[in-house]
Order: structure tokens, then sequence, then C-alpha cells
């Protein structure tokens, strides 16, 4: 039997107010005046001096705002790597991504495309990347998508919603400061919470679960619990607690692998455009077939924090969308396997998705 020789992200450094030390963290990474380093943030802090006076330029380094209205695409990433090649004369000393999972996403997608010759869509799958990444830093403005510590992308091609999914995305070093989720919006952080939530269910009721993953995935979930349901965490324990949660529910999908919920999540990303963690609450609300338990937990969460989700999102499309959804969902075998086993495909049929979708 071949077991997963996984990476892991191999420096961290945790606590509030550890993103004061990025200049000094990645200080003996330059490579030089002419390679710069290129910091992806996310729009939200445009304007805030809060955090971007704590961004220290020298040389020719460069900050990029990245906006967040939609999920990253695969000719976004091209056209990044595209940019950076024509204005720098030298490959950047590295990339640092600050913000959500999508700026995280960019920040390794780009890093990879750097090194790897064609276009990103060519590598949207699994261990399809040849070369290792420039160096790259994850700061996580806001927590739940697990994206500081996976070896996936999540991005959207011309003819799928699909990661790149390879040893060399995980982050060479991240920094885990729970002081910078602190103006994060209510719903965007039940929405994110709620991706590691899913995480964990996922994790924890597939066929690939094992006691490595099981640890993570376990502890993340009782962290999950604890602040989505209880009364007695501080914002500041809340923070902390949550950050830790998202960290260990990526762990948990390392060495295992998400389900149902992310399958079907991806068909409504790819053909309607809805962002990831959003998109994983309102399948999730409809799968009590397949996590009887996890989506009864979920409904009391939603209840108690007054969430809202979209309604009657699939009513008015025509076969032709439903089919593509459908394909982008039934493409993404290994999700399938690890949520219904081997012979998954016996278990959940085009009719049975297309039934599901049409509840949402």
């Amino acid at each position: 039997m071949s077991f997963k020789n996984f990476p892991m992200v191999s420096r961290v450094i945790y606590g509030r107010g550890s993103f004061n030390q990025l200049d000094e963290i990645i200080s003996s990474k330059r490579q030089g005046r002419e390679a710069p380093f290129i910091y992806f943030v996310d729009d939200v802090f445009k304007g805030n001096h809060w955090l971007t006076s704590r961004i220290t330029l020298s040389y020719r380094d460069k900050i990029i705002y990245i906006p967040t209205e939609e999920e990253p695409r695969t000719s976004q990433i091209d056209q990044l790597v595209e940019d950076i090649i024509l204005e720098f004369s030298e490959r950047p000393s590295g990339i640092i991504g600050i913000g959500g999972g999508i700026v995280m996403d960019i920040a390794k997608a780009v890093s990879l495309m750097l090194t790897n010759e064609g276009e990103s869509k060519d590598y949207q799958g699994w261990d399809l990347i040849k070369n290792s990444a420039i160096y790259h830093v994850g700061v996580p403005t806001i927590s739940g998508t697990g994206a500081e510590v996976s070896r996936t992308t999540i991005l959207t091609g011309p003819d799928k919603k699909l990661g790149i999914n390879s040893d060399y995305t995980p982050f060479d070093q991240v920094i885990l400061d729970p002081e910078l989720t602190k103006d994060v919006p209510k719903h965007q952080w039940f929405y994110t919470g709620m991706d590691c939530f899913i995480h964990c269910i996922e994790s924890l009721n597939g066929t690939f679960l094992n006691a490595f993953s099981q640890s993570y995935g376990e502890k993340a979930f009782d962290i999950c619990k604890e602040v989505f349901l209880s009364d007695g965490l501080s914002e500041k324990e809340s923070q902390d607690k949550l950050m830790m949660a998202s960290w260990h529910g990526g762990m948990s999908i390392a060495y295992s692998q998400v389900g149902v919920a992310h399958a079907m999540s991806y068909g409504l990303g790819y053909l309607l455009g809805i962002k990831h963690g959003i998109g994983n609450c309102i399948v999730f609300e409809h799968l009590e077939e397949f996590y009887p338990e996890g989506v009864e937990l979920f409904k009391q969460m939603k209840a108690k924090h007054k969430i809202e989700l979209p309604k009657g999102i699939c009513t008015d499309l025509d076969q032709n969308q439903l089919d593509i959804m459908i394909d982008v969902a039934y493409s993404l075998e290994p999700l399938w396997e690890n949520a219904l086993g081997k012979n998954w495909k016996s278990k959940i049929t085009r009719d049975k998705l297309q039934e599901l979708y049409l509840k949402m």
C-alpha cells in the first residue's frame, strides 16, 4: 500500500500582533534589489492605514490590491503573471497574500505559475505542477477557508472550476494573527466559518477518514460548535479560536478530502458566480440525506446568528444550465469517492444532482 507523503506549511507564526513581524520574517528571502516582494492585498483594505502602514516597501516592492467580488479565474492568474514578468527584470523574491481565501488562492497560484510554463488552466487538477513555486507567504484576514494550509487553489477556468492541487501549492510561511479578523462583517464571518465547519463534517464522515485527519477534524469541529453555538466567548476569544479551527479544518482535509457540499458548490460557483463560502451554505442546507447530524447543527447555527440564505437561485435555470452545473460537480471524482465510496456513481446520479440543485 502506498501512503500519501504530503507537504505541510514549513513555518508558521501565531499570535495577536504577529503581523508586525512580517518584514523581519521575509527579509532573509530577498534575492536582490531588482527582485521585489509583491503583496497581493484584499482591496477591502485599500486606504486602511491600520493594516497597510505595516507593510514596508523597499526597492521595487509593490502592493497589488485584489478585488474579491468574484472567485479567482485562470485568466486573472495568467494576466497577473504576465504583468509581473513584463514589469520586473528579475523574478520576484516572493509573493505575499494578505486577505481571505480568494487572495490567498491567487497568491498561491501566481507563485506557482511564475515557475511553470503555459496557462494556469492547464494545471487545474491533481499533481500536474512540475516545478516548485517561488517563496510565498499567506496572511489570512478572515478565518474558515483553510486556504492558509491547503495544497489547492480554487480557480474558475474556461471549462471547469477546479483547483491547482499539488505538493508545491502550500505556503512556505503563514502568519496567523487573529487581530486581523476584527472588522469582518457578520455575514462573511458566518459563511467562511461554515466553510470550516463543512470541511470537518465532510472529512469526518468520509471514506478517506484516518486517525491523522480525524484528530484535526474533531478539534476543528469542537471549536466551531463552541464559536457558533455557545454564549460565553468574548470577541477576542472567538477570533482566536476560529483562526485555529480554520487551520485544523484545513489540515483535516489535507490528508483526506471534502465531499458532497463542496462538489455541488463548485457547480454553483462555475455557472452562477456564487462565492465559495455562501455556496457551501446554500448547498449544505439540503444535504440531510448525506450528513444528517451536521445539517441539523448547521441549521441551529444559522438560526442563532439570524442568517438568511438566498432561496430559489436555481428555479429559473434551463436544462442546459443545469447540465453545466452537474458536469462541473460530477467531474470532482475524489470528492464523491470520499463521500460515497468507490462505487459512488451508482449512488449519486445526474437526476439526483438536478433534484438537489432545484431545491436551492
